[in-house]
């Protein structure tokens, strides 16, 4: 079972000066379901190297078991720390491939063509793909046939516009991962804010949040092994 995970390299909140990055609990929540089931795992980026972390997620309300448990894990911090150039990845490598959140991927991976190209290889080979949060924003440009997105048709779940609202970002992000989703016909469910909201359709899964980003792994496990 060997699992690619994709964070992004964007730290910049738009033109607002704050930083952001990937969303470190949607990491290391599924990195250790992945961890414990056996799995080969390797972490990419689009500029290889230490992906940048939203300081936001390692305040302390923000933290959970899984992110005190890789604070304290030198090998994981090693890996993170170096991350593979998302170009040098080959797909055929790999039987699944996951997107953590976090602001970052609306503005590098929804537009990156290597990204792209590697999400549309999975698809062809029919292997597991896995985006929690605002990582469904990865799959805004991934078209399977002229006109059809890889999501339509398909049920899926992301960050909700209203969660957008609470955090107050939702005139500074690019888009608004929901609505995106929808225009290209995906059929978007939603859980309750901020609770866990995991939905599987065939070989690809979503996560609406943090809170979902366990269950979202756990789901791709599952996936791997009934494959």
């Amino acid at each position: 079972m060997k699992i690619l995970m994709v964070l992004t390299s964007h730290d910049q909140m738009g033109d607002t000066g704050h930083k952001t990055g990937f969303w470190l609990e949607e990491f290391t929540a599924p990195y250790y379901v992945f961890k414990d089931a056996g799995a080969d795992i390797t972490i990419a980026s689009p500029k290889g190297g230490q992906p940048p972390v939203d300081p936001n997620s390692e305040a302390e309300g923000a933290l959970t078991e899984t992110t005190e448990r890789f604070m304290k894990d030198a090998h994981a911090k090693e890996m993170l720390a170096s991350t593979k150039k998302l170009s040098d990845v080959d797909m055929n490598e790999y039987d699944a491939v996951f997107y953590p959140g976090g602001h970052g991927p609306l503005w590098d991976l929804a537009n990156d063509e290597t990204s792209i190209a590697l999400i549309k290889k999975a698809y062809d080979q029919d292997k597991v793909i896995g985006a929690v949060c605002h990582a469904p924003a990865v799959f805004k440009n991934v078209f399977i046939k002229p006109e059809q997105n890889i999501v339509g048709g398909r049920k899926v779940t992301a960050f909700t516009n209203t969660e957008e609202d609470a955090v107050q970002l939702t005139n500074i992000v690019p888009f608004l991962v929901e609505d995106m989703l929808k225009d290209n016909a995906g059929e978007y469910t939603r859980g309750d804010d901020w609770a866990p909201h995991i939905v599987v359709d065939g070989k690809l899964i979503t996560g609406q949040n943090p809170a979902s980003s366990e269950g979202a792994a756990k789901a791709v496990v599952q996936a791997l092994q009934e494959g």
